[in-house]
């Protein structure tokens, strides 16, 4: 994308099971055999095929070391981190953490390691954790994800106007983004004043 340098990236919070216990009994695949009343053997069968689909990218994902459990506090963390400009270098420690380390990203203790690792004090961490700080802004992702009508991630919204679910080629992310920054930055039409006349480049009055 040409405006690259120009693009801003937030992440938001959206959990996929708000009501997750912190440490779930079950295997993930178990775990998602139970919620889409699927066979474990349909569960696994789709956890190596996503498996397969990310090394194609250079992604490692682990899915027999998964860890299930409750995400509320690791959102407030990203948030914590936004604030200090380490958003995205946050959700990424955290992700590969999950998925490829199979840690445990509900675990307290896990997630003020995690956070120093990319740059937080150990203090404002715990702070954060012991509290409900950035508890409003988490609600306040979720709100706004029902409000656009989102059930599922990945999701992304470009400019609050448009959107794109789900893994898609990265030739249509290039596409909206052009068309978002179009619809942004419109054609402003020059035209000559009142009394001049325009013939080649010279204008006269």
């Amino acid at each position: 994308f040409p405006h690259r340098d120009e693009v801003e990236i937030v992440w938001h919070s959206f959990e996929l099971d708000p009501g997750a216990r912190s440490a779930p009994a079950g295997s993930l695949p178990d775990r998602l055999a139970a919620k889409y009343g699927m066979s474990r053997e349909q569960a696994v069968a789709s956890q190596e095929s996503l498996a397969a689909n990310a090394a194609t990218v250079g992604l490692d994902f682990q899915w027999d070391k998964a860890r299930p459990g409750n995400t509320f506090d690791a959102h407030r963390v990203i948030h914590l981190a936004a604030t200090r400009g380490l958003a995205h270098v946050a959700k990424e420690r955290l992700l590969h953490a999950y998925f490829t380390e199979g840690r445990d990203i509900a675990d307290g203790d896990t997630l003020v390691g995690l956070a120093t690792e990319v740059g937080i004090e150990e203090a404002e961490v715990r702070s954060v954790l012991d509290s409900d700080a950035y508890a409003a802004d988490v609600r306040a992702d979720e709100a706004q994800a029902r409000a656009y009508g989102i059930t599922g991630v990945p999701f992304f919204v470009l400019d609050g106007t448009y959107g794109i679910s789900g893994a898609q080629p990265s030739e249509l992310f290039t596409q909206a983004l052009s068309q978002a920054w179009t619809a942004a930055h419109p054609l402003q039409m020059v035209t000559t004043t009142p009394g001049e006349a325009c013939e080649g480049d010279a204008c006269a009055t």
